[in-house]
């Protein structure tokens, strides 16, 4: 039962997820005649010259990919892959009057980007795609380790390219920032939005630091162990995740016992455990 709730909740979150990028397609790219990228770019391309519902040719261009698809990725990502497709190709059709035609293209390419953006990460996240360049990017994010948004900024630039006939330098100029702010946040969807700080503390005052940082931060530290490569001295390293708000007073602490100390600090995301993806147990 349990597994096919969650099931459920991940078809659901592909239909919303194709709904809000089919609603970035229309409302904002079709409406003011910007270009896009992919196979979504390609039927875009195809409406301006002969006024092919881009729904269908979504649909039509998918349907080698899913073979692809299904001996690549397995049943259960090929059956998110149809759903995906059929999501987005049905939302193009029934939101292919809500258009909002602007005179200002950089409010039009940015609302572009961050639904089309939220609408793919969404269904990214889940384990599911909206076919096209989202099925390639997927093969490069697993055999190469490229992230999702690279890749989609890759091929979206040669589909725009092509556009540039069409709707002229300046849109397609618009269009790609459509383009980036929608593969920034493909990223953040798909990474997670909750960024916390990784730091890395070397000091000569480890022990003091720790229980102060356990003491009146309530974040556990965790010691590593180092060697200076110049002195060829041991020491220990501390290191902690702590929220982005929680960087001053993190700061604030080794300041004030270690002025010295020399500290790095790295971004963290998809942080889960005790005190960010739970609540922590009580002492």
């Amino acid at each position: 039962m349990q597994k096919f709730l969650i099931h459920l909740r991940n078809i659901l979150t592909i239909f919303v997820g194709g709904f809000i990028y089919s609603l970035g397609i229309n409302s904002f790219a079709l409406a003011n005649k910007l270009a896009e990228g992919g196979f979504t770019g390609i039927a875009l391309i195809l409406y301006y010259f002969f006024k092919w519902s881009p729904g269908l040719v979504v649909f039509l261009l998918n349907i080698p990919l899913l073979i692809v698809g299904y001996k690549v990725f397995g049943k259960r990502t090929f059956w998110y892959t149809v759903v995906g497709i059929s999501s987005v190709s049905v939302c193009l059709e029934l939101t292919k009057t809500w258009q909002k035609p602007t005179d200002d293209l950089l409010l039009a390419a940015l609302f572009t980007g961050v639904l089309v953006g939220i609408g793919a990460g969404m269904m990214f996240r889940v384990g599911g795609t909206s076919g096209g360049v989202d099925i390639i990017a997927r093969l490069m994010d697993r055999y190469f380790g490229w992230n999702l948004g690279r890749t989609f900024l890759m091929f979206d630039c040669t589909v725009i390219l092509v556009s540039i006939y069409l709707i002229g330098l300046d849109k397609a100029m618009y269009t790609l920032v459509a383009v980036f702010v929608g593969s920034r946040v493909i990223d953040y969807v798909v990474e997670g939005g909750k960024t916390a700080k990784a730091a890395f503390i070397i000091s000569h005052s480890p022990q003091p630091l720790a229980d102060q940082i356990t003491e009146k931060m309530d974040r556990g530290v965790t010691k590593l162990k180092g060697t200076g490569g110049y002195t060829g001295h041991e020491k220990e390293v501390l290191y902690v995740v702590v929220s982005l708000r929680e960087m001053p007073k993190l700061k604030s602490i080794v300041h004030k016992i270690d002025p010295q100390a020399f500290i790095v600090v790295n971004d963290a995301r998809e942080v889960h455990g005790e005190g960010f993806s739970f609540e922590r147990t009580s002492i």
